[in-house]
């Protein structure tokens, strides 16, 4: 098991093409921790904006009634991909992964594998 900081560098230098990191509360819209971005990703409104992205879905699945669980939510742009990873299990409910990746450097799928490792190891 790995605590926040050390699941954040963890990400940032196992996934290929990790920009920046968060791990978010989507009931605050806070991240309790990030590690990249810079001037071009600015985390804190990531972890907002992203926060209402999540709402929205768990919403529409509610009104359209699915009894599913929310995997991961990917927002594919001209030059990054942006994956948002649910948490599952105790004590991380209400929790989501935030991972912007280099389009040009990352292996999506490789990195959908490796963010899923690292939230099985994360304790919160």
């Amino acid at each position: 098991m790995s605590n926040t900081e050390t699941a954040l560098k963890e990400t940032m230098t196992s996934i290929e093409g990790a920009v920046g990191v968060a791990l978010v509360d989507f009931n605050s819209g806070m991240a309790l921790g990030t590690l990249g971005g810079g001037k071009d990703l600015d985390l804190g409104v990531a972890a907002a904006g992203n926060t209402d992205v999540v709402r929205a879905k768990v919403r529409t699945m509610e009104h359209l009634g699915l009894k599913d669980e929310i995997e991961d939510i990917l927002i594919t742009l001209g030059t990054q991909y942006h994956l948002i990873r649910l948490m599952k299990g105790r004590g991380k409910s209400g929790l989501f992964l935030y991972l912007a990746l280099d389009r040009g450097r990352a292996n999506l799928a490789m990195a959908r594998h490796q963010l899923k490792q690292i939230e099985a190891g994360l304790e919160v």
